[in-house]
């Protein structure tokens, strides 16, 4: 049993973790700024960006989860959190597992990234670069820092109304689809992957992908 940190664990990817990691017997503490319900979970009242929050949850837990978007939240950015989570992780021996985005992902190996290509949706270009930037300052960290960070197939969310099938490939840098071309992943499979990652790690300091078969 691992003790488990999930920031943002009342969101959608968020909740979906927190609710594998509690069904594998590990001990869950949710820690969102605002604080309502979570099946069960133990609730904290934080910020990532709140220096002593980010001490404490890194001294009591095993794995830290960051699940909270990238984009800028009452005037802060995910990116602003990232040294002093990784300093507190390495001094605490903490590992970290971030929710990563799709669009830093690469369409074919070489390039580009989903990002950059000429259909991406402009609305969502803020929030995948965003999470892009995360990913880099997570690779820049010091060797003492282990962390690992997921990035979902292309259809994730509360919007896609993907449902489980159970299923699901593992990838690393390029992004993933099924046999009909399909890049998508429910929460429950992305969490299943995400969990399985802390139960068995094998993607010390790299980002690995997910997507329904």
């Amino acid at each position: 049993m691992s003790k488990i940190a999930v920031f943002g664990g009342n969101g959608f990817a968020g909740s979906a973790i927190s609710k594998e990691a509690e069904s594998r017997g590990h001990d869950v503490t949710v820690v969102a700024r605002s604080v309502t319900d979570s099946d069960g979970s133990r609730l904290v009242q934080g910020s990532i960006h709140d220096a002593d929050t980010i001490e404490k949850i890194t001294a009591a837990n095993d794995v830290v989860v960051v699940a909270i978007p990238a984009r800028e939240i009452d005037g802060k950015q995910l990116i602003e959190a990232v040294t002093p989570l990784s300093d507190a992780a390495a001094r605490n021996g903490t590992r970290i597992g971030v929710v990563g985005g799709a669009g830093s992902l690469l369409v074919t190996d070489g390039g580009p990234r989903v990002v950059d290509t000429p259909d991406f949706p402009d609305a969502f270009k803020g929030e995948a670069l965003a999470h892009a930037a995360v990913l880099d300052a997570l690779s820049a960290t010091d060797d003492k820092v282990d962390w690992f960070y997921v990035s979902p197939a292309a259809s994730f969310g509360a919007h896609a109304g993907v449902a489980a099938t159970g299923s699901f490939q593992v990838g690393g840098d390029v992004l993933l689809t099924d046999a009909a071309g399909n890049s998508a992943i429910s929460g429950e499979d992305f969490a299943h992957a995400f969990v399985d990652e802390i139960d068995t790690p094998e993607h010390s300091r790299r980002r690995f992908t997910v997507a329904q078969r």
